[in-house]
């Protein structure tokens, strides 16, 4: 079996550590695991894939000899090394939001649009977080059913904002029961506005003029690009919640055809990567404790809606960190690898 040699850029954060764990436990094929940082990790050693990986500084240099690069470090490095990377004969496969909407870059959830990969030059990106696990709830039913539009609020595990943003939810936590740490030190570092601890912030990243943030504008323009509809009509509520992983999503979606119930769970369950987990008297619907650490996306409470003609209501659930972010990018690996389409120049 052929090996190939891998670059994680970001290595040392939280996505980063994810994407190593996985490459292992799906036993990808790596010949070398380069791990590349910042200047300030550099030297400092990681188990990798069967081997101790001295941590390199990121630089242009980085790439030469590498197949593949995960890049998991933010826009600000992706926009500075991606192009680096591609010079080298690299596939990017990028987790931040730098090259998502542009027209020549693919933006690819394996199960929804492989044959996208088909057309990359070089760099391929990953979605965002909500907008992958909201899709594997929404794309069976949307080959079912045909989508028209629908509406998300979003509940986001603190997880998404990184590791700073786990150990803002453990320090304001550590603080209610450790009298010398008052309120102020707990939440001093802390990436989010206000206290998360038993707490909701309808706020993740920054607002616009029309009152939408970023996020939330991600996940109508990405699911557009993806599901290749740019006429989707997509309305969202973006929810910063006091989970440490795993995001949940509630969903009210129109189609273009009439719906039932019996055939939406049949479409759910006749999709990889989505596990129907609907018998709700049975108190059976997936949760973020339960989906946390796990590959598939759970999908239940689903229900015609009451507001939308042709319309479902569902409850989506996936990890963040892994389907969100470093399972997709192992995946579209995966997938490169197996219509042995690499290299593009």
């Amino acid at each position: 079996m052929k090996k190939y040699r891998i670059g994680i850029v970001g290595a040392t954060g939280a996505v980063g550590q994810e994407i190593i764990s996985l490459l292992e436990k799906r036993e990808f094929p790596v010949a070398e695991a380069r791990l590349l940082a910042s200047a300030n990790s550099a030297g400092r050693q990681m188990q990798a894939c069967g081997n101790l990986e001295t941590i390199q500084e990121t630089t242009a240099d980085s790439f030469k000899d590498l197949d593949i690069a995960i890049f998991s470090a933010g826009s600000k490095q992706s926009l500075e090394f991606a192009e680096a990377s591609r010079q080298h004969g690299c596939v990017v496969i990028d987790n931040s939001s730098a090259f998502r909407m542009d027209p020549l870059v693919p933006l690819v959830v394996p199960e929804i649009n492989p044959d996208d990969l088909e057309k990359h030059q070089g760099i391929i990106a990953n979605p965002n977080c909500s907008t992958a696990v909201a899709l594997m709830g929404l794309y069976p039913l949307h080959k079912r059913f045909g989508l028209k539009r629908f509406i998300a609020s979003t509940y986001q595990a603190v997880s998404g904002a990184g590791a700073a943003g786990f150990d803002a939810l453990e320090n304001e936590l550590k603080a209610q029961f450790v009298p010398e740490e008052n309120s102020s030190t707990a939440t001093k570092d802390s990436p989010f506005p206000h206290p998360i601890a038993h707490n909701l912030l309808p706020h993740i990243d920054d607002f616009r003029e029309d009152g939408y943030t970023k996020e939330e504008l991600k996940m109508k323009n990405e699911s557009r690009k993806i599901l290749g509809n740019p006429s989707l009509k997509v309305s969202c509520t973006c929810v910063r919640v006091p989970v440490y992983r795993a995001h949940s999503i509630s969903l009210s979606a129109e189609f273009s055809q009439p719906v039932n119930v019996p055939d939406a769970k049949a479409a759910i369950e006749g999709f990889n990567g989505a596990e129907l987990w609907d018998l709700p008297n049975a108190n059976r619907y997936p949760t973020p404790l339960q989906y946390a650490e796990k590959e598939d996306c759970g999908v239940g409470r689903i229900r015609i809606d009451q507001a939308f003609d042709n319309g479902l209501s569902l409850w989506v659930v996936g990890d963040q960190l892994w389907k969100g972010a470093a399972l997709n990018a192992i995946q579209i690996a995966e997938t490169l690898v197996e219509k042995k389409c690499l290299k593009w120049m």
